[in-house]
C-alpha cells in the first residue's frame, strides 16, 4: 500500500516523542507494516486459489472476503490519519502533490499491467486509486472540525445502500460506487463507500492523536526498549508503496514455480462452477438465495447438455439466449427460496 506521511502535528525536533524516527512515527509505520503482512497473506491465498491449490471462490467469500475488506479499511484509515499529521498546522501543497503523483502513478501502472494480464477483470479502481481519490477529498476536511469528517464518513458508508442508480452503470462512472451492476475487477475499491474509513481516520487524528502518542510514549518508556515487533514492521511501513508493487508478482511467481514441480489436482468442474457462481451472485447483491440459484443453473445446464460447452468456453454467457432463459427461470426459483 502507499507510503503515507507519518509526521507529527508539531514538527519541532525537540518536542518529538521517542516513537519518532527521522520525522516519522514508528507506531503508525508499524501498523501500516502489519497491514502489509495481512495483505500478503490474503494475496497468497488468492494465488493458491488461482493455481488450483484451494477451492475456487475461497478468497472472495466468507471470512476471507471480510478479511480483505478489513485490510483495505485499515490502509484507508491510516492514509486519512496521516493526511492530518502531514498537513498540520498548515496545508503543504508541494509534499501533497508529490505524494499524490506517486500514488496516482502507481495506480495507473497497476491498471495498465492488469489490463494486459487479466483484461476481463483488470484493476481499474483499486486500493491505490481509492487512496489517491480520497486524499483529494480529504483536503476539504483538513480545516473542518472532526465531527464533520465523521458525519461525512457515515454518509459515504450509507450512500450505496440508498443511492444506487442505473445512471452510474456507465463504465466512466464505475469509480463512484453507485452502479446497480457491480463491475468485474480483481480489486474494486470505489470511492463510495470506501471514502468512509479514510474520513474516520482523518477525524480520529484530529481528536485523539496527541493523547494516543502520549500514552504510547509512556508505555514504551515503562517497557524499556519497547516491543520487538515495532522495528521490522515499521521498516516495512516506511516502504509500503514499493512493497505493495512488488509483493504480488513475487508471490505469484513463487506459486507458479511450485506448480511446475507439483501441479494442483484438477478440481471437480461442478463444484468449481457452484463456488464461482455463488461468489459472483453474492457480489451482485441481488437479494436472492445464491445457493438455490447456482444449484438450479447447474442442474439446468447439465440437463440441456450445455455444461461441458460452457466449461470449454464455447458459450458466450452475455449473448446466448439459452443461458438467459436458464438464468431467468432460476432467478424466480431462488426468489421463492425453493
Amino acid at each position: 500500500m502507499p507510503e503515507t506521511s507519518a509526521t507529527t502535528i508539531d514538527e519541532t525536533p525537540a518536542e518529538q516523542p521517542e516513537v519518532m524516527r527521522r520525522g516519522r512515527i514508528d507506531l503508525l509505520d508499524a501498523l501500516r507494516g502489519l497491514a502489509l503482512v495481512a495483505m500478503a497473506i490474503y494475496h497468497f491465498t488468492w494465488d493458491l486459489e488461482f493455481f488450483g491449490y484451494v477451492a475456487a471462490g475461497t478468497a472472495g467469500t466468507g471470512g476471507w472476503r471480510l478479511f480483505a475488506r478489513l485490510i483495505a479499511s485499515s490502509f484507508l484509515f491510516l492514509a486519512g490519519y496521516s493526511l492530518v499529521l502531514g498537513h498540520s498546522p498548515k496545508f503543504r501543497a508541494r509534499p501533497f502533490l508529490k505524494r499524490f503523483a506517486k500514488i496516482a502513478g502507481a495506480a495507473a501502472l497497476i491498471s495498465i499491467a492488469t489490463f494486459f494480464a487479466i483484461p476481463q477483470s483488470f484493476i481499474f479502481f483499486g486500493i491505490l486509486h481509492a487512496i489517491a481519490a480520497a486524499s483529494l477529498v480529504g483536503i476539504l476536511f483538513l480545516r473542518l472540525p472532526a465531527p464533520a469528517s465523521f458525519l461525512a464518513a457515515a454518509a459515504a458508508f450509507a450512500a450505496p445502500l440508498y443511492l444506487r442508480s442505473a445512471f452510474f452503470d456507465a463504465p466512466a462512472l464505475w469509480w463512484v460506487g453507485l452502479s446497480e451492476t457491480i463491475p468485474r475487477s480483481n480489486d474494486y475499491v470505489p470511492l463510495l463507500p470506501w471514502l468512509a474509513p479514510f474520513l474516520i481516520g482523518l477525524g480520529t487524528a484530529k481528536l485523539f492523536h496527541a493523547m494516543l502518542i502520549a500514552r504510547w510514549r509512556t508505555a514504551k518508556s515503562d517497557e524499556g526498549n519497547g516491543k520487538l515487533w515495532i522495528k521490522p514492521l515499521a521498516i516495512a511501513g516506511r516502504h509500503s508503496l514499493a512493497i505493495y508493487l512488488i509483493h504480488q508478482p513475487l508471490l505469484i511467481g513463487l506459486v507458479y514455480a511450485y506448480s511446475l514441480v507439483a501441479p494442483a489436482p484438477v478440481p471437480d468442474p461442478a463444484q468449481a462452477y457452484r463456488l464461482s457462481c455463488e461468489q459472483a451472485c453474492s457480489r451482485d447483491g441481488s437479494g436472492i438465495s445464491c445457493s438455490v440459484f447456482c444449484g438450479c443453473t447447474l442442474d439446468q445446464l447439465k440437463e440441456q447438455n450445455l455444461f461441458e460447452d460452457l466449461n470449454q468456453g464455447k458459450i458466450d454467457l452475455r449473448t446466448d439466449e439459452r443461458i438467459a432463459r436458464i438464468a431467468s427461470q432460476c432467478t424466480m426459483e431462488a426468489q421463492s427460496g425453493d
